[in-house]
């Protein structure tokens, strides 16, 4: 017989031999291997119904609760926005009942405002820190709004280290300059005039077209006499 044949013949026989020992293996454990395959089975279902009957449905029923609260909130009325009223749930409940929800993600977001526009800051970092947001533009605002918090409280070290991360983020024409603004006014009120200085030469640099850009060469001269 050549070798080629024998090659031949070899491998069908190993073959061969892995295909009985694959049908005994089935044989012999046909029992656990239809549990497995059921079990597959029931997490596929498990997880599809979760999806349809309960993260769906709690998704929409969110966004009817926040439908209200956003009402108030618009209207000024911070209280309502948070609390709600006898009908229907505030930002509060919403951000706690539906967490999974991205409504009740947003609801965070809305409770910080509220306690920050009712001098609230310690809520309003609370909760603005427990927001979370993969636009870039929306996250940046959010960090200056912490920032507000704590300029509010006096923390001008920690509001000017927030403005300062927010304005290296996503930087664009209408709201960086804004926020270097506010983070050169931080730094000059924590005594820190150099980075107020470097604050305010950005904005006059990058961003010559901005409203802010119209009036930063007096900044600009501030700080500088009080570096000297």
């Amino acid at each position: 017989m050549s070798t080629e044949k024998q090659k031949h013949n070899d491998s069908f026989e190993q073959l061969e031999e892995a295909t009985i020992s694959t049908e005994q293996f089935i044989e012999k454990n046909q029992k656990m291997l239809i549990r497995i395959v059921l079990i597959i089975i029931v997490i596929i279902a498990a997880i599809f119904g979760y999806q349809k009957f309960y993260k769906i449905p709690r998704g929409e029923e969110a966004l009817r609760q926040m439908f209200m609260a956003e009402n108030y909130f618009a209207k000024d009325s911070f209280n309502l926005a948070l609390n709600g009223d006898s009908q229907y749930k505030g930002f509060l409940d919403i951000a706690e009942d539906y967490s999974s929800t991205p409504s009740g993600n947003l609801a965070k977001y809305y409770a910080g405002l509220c306690y920050l526009y009712l001098g609230d800051y310690n809520n309003a970092i609370t909760y603005l820190e427990k927001f979370s947001s993969s636009d870039l533009i929306f996250s940046d605002l959010v960090k200056a709004n912490i920032g507000d918090a704590y300029m509010q409280l006096g923390d001008y070290k920690k509001a000017a280290d927030y403005y300062n991360k927010a304005a290296n983020g996503n930087t664009n024409i209408l709201t960086t300059p804004m926020i270097l603004m506010k983070a050169g006014e931080a730094y000059e009120k924590a005594n820190d005039f150099k980075s107020a200085l470097k604050a305010y030469e950005r904005i006059e640099k990058e961003y010559p077209q901005s409203m802010e850009a119209r009036f930063i060469e007096k900044y600009i001269t501030r700080a500088k006499l009080n570096i000297k």
